[in-house]
């Protein structure tokens, strides 16, 4: 299903007007984490912008009682859906299910596939692919006796496998180890503060920046370039961009991790070879609609991707609707987009 696109936003024609169109999101309880809040936002934002382009909205929760959400996307008979889920009760890595429950039932929906969600949302495996395709990733240690990885001494970021929205991230996520058995100890005792087992990447202490790629009608369009600014920071302080600096408003790191468009002369090249790789990323992932690759560059000017986000956060005031509105499309138009590209 592919809908006309004009002046990069979706034409909603007399045909099209008030078909429903459902807003899948995850069931949210009132106590959840404040990146679990964020998907009401998004889906309040992402509603009134459907409405706008000319559909009734219908708002469905998704959990793991598969049946009821079927019966009711029955019930409904939705000209498409627009998928939000991130997560399933909570859990992360069960993000995959809500397509595949919609490849299930045949209905049309926004997004990334099944398989490019379940691929690019591990992010160990991810990895893997990324190596094996030549893309590049950082070096990483995994709790496996068959480590891939030729271990160095050094700086380690622990990491949640499934865990995104940097859940679980702090300033002592980054350690310093010797050997790898060292660092093996480090995973087992993190790992119980995360809802899945824990990896460590190889810490890039670098620049980093989010690239954000939206469908078009000449295929994907890689959005201006955002770098993420750490802003009087001392120097004894990790740059990293950690759940403090992403989701307490009252913090020093939320305060102080301004994105910026605005890049020297110098940073053309740099800008050009992270648009490549992301392009990269979504080709080979069989990416679909809108999806960001996140990126650390080394003090030698190597880029090194971080994670691929197969749908990043919509709310009005994240990344990705910024790099939209800094190339000229407004928030109307680039959910329309994402819809033509369905």
């Amino acid at each position: 299903m592919r809908t006309a696109l004009i002046s990069g936003g979706l034409a909603p024609d007399p045909g099209k007007r008030m078909k429903k169109a459902v807003m899948l999101h995850a069931e949210i309880p009132p106590d959840a984490p404040l990146d679990e809040q964020d998907t009401i936002v998004q889906a309040g934002a992402v509603s009134a912008a459907l409405a706008r382009l000319g559909y009734d909205a219908v708002p469905v929760a998704f959990g793991l009682n598969m049946d009821t959400v079927r019966r009711r996307l029955s019930a409904i008979k939705p000209a498409f859906v627009f998928n939000l889920v991130e997560a399933v009760e909570g859990r992360d890595r069960f993000i995959h299910l809500a397509p595949s429950l919609l490849d299930s039932m045949g209905l049309p929906y926004t997004g990334s596939s099944t398989e490019a969600i379940f691929l690019t949302s591990g992010k160990v495996l991810a990895k893997r692919l990324m190596r094996a395709a030549g893309l590049p990733t950082p070096p990483f240690v995994t709790m496996d006796a068959d480590a891939e990885t030729t271990f160095r001494p050094g700086a380690y970021i622990i990491k949640s496998i499934w865990d995104h929205a940097s859940a679980g991230i702090t300033d002592d996520s980054v350690v310093r180890v010797e050997n790898r058995r060292e660092l093996l100890a480090h995973l087992e005792r993190r790992t119980p503060s995360h809802a899945s087992a824990c990896f460590a990447e190889a810490y890039i202490d670098g620049r980093e920046f989010n690239l954000s790629m939206l469908a078009g009608p000449e295929g994907p369009e890689v959005l201006p370039p955002a770098e993420i600014v750490f802003r009087d920071y001392p120097p004894e302080k990790l740059r990293i961009v950690d759940y403090r600096a992403k989701w307490l408003e009252e913090s020093f790191e939320f305060a102080n991790t301004p994105r910026t468009f605005d890049f020297p002369a110098e940073d053309a090249p740099l800008m050009e070879r992270l648009k490549s790789i992301s392009l990269a990323c979504f080709r080979f992932f069989r990416m679909r609609g809108y999806a960001r690759v996140d990126f650390r560059v080394d003090p030698e000017g190597l880029p090194w991707i971080l994670e691929i986000n197969a749908n990043p956060c919509l709310a009005p005031d994240g990344g990705f609707p910024a790099a939209a509105l800094e190339a000229g499309i407004s928030y109307d138009a680039m959910i329309g987009r994402i819809i033509g590209d369905l």
